[in-house]
């Protein structure tokens, strides 16, 4: 049996975060990348299950394209290029690990 992210809650959660950044646009850089983290740690505490990690991947790649395309919205000339994105990104974005172990070894206790 394998534990996958529903593709409609992924949707309806970057839905949310794309709103939420749109608000949160003129914020400072630093700012925004603090509330993406926490948004991000907590998608990954609950979904990082051994084998979801494709889904959870995508999803922060999504986070990032929102943001990229929110912090382009800030200026006429503000041109943010693919390598800055990248080392925002690194900055800010945890990275995709799996949290959780399988559950042969979750449920291996002796007793």
């Amino acid at each position: 049996m394998r534990r996958i992210t529903i593709a409609k809650r992924m949707r309806a959660k970057l839905a949310e975060v794309k709103t939420q950044l749109r608000r949160r646009m003129h914020d400072p850089i630093p700012v925004q990348g603090r509330w993406l983290a926490r948004v991000l740690q907590g998608h990954v505490a609950y979904y990082a299950v051994p084998g979801n990690s494709n889904a959870v991947s995508a999803f922060r790649y999504q986070v990032s394209l929102h943001w990229r395309r929110t912090l382009r919205r800030r200026s006429q000339r503000g041109r943010i290029t693919w390598a800055r994105m990248g080392r925002y990104a690194t900055r800010w974005l945890p990275q995709v690990r799996v949290m959780h172990p399988y559950p042969n070894v979750r449920f291996a206790a002796r007793t």
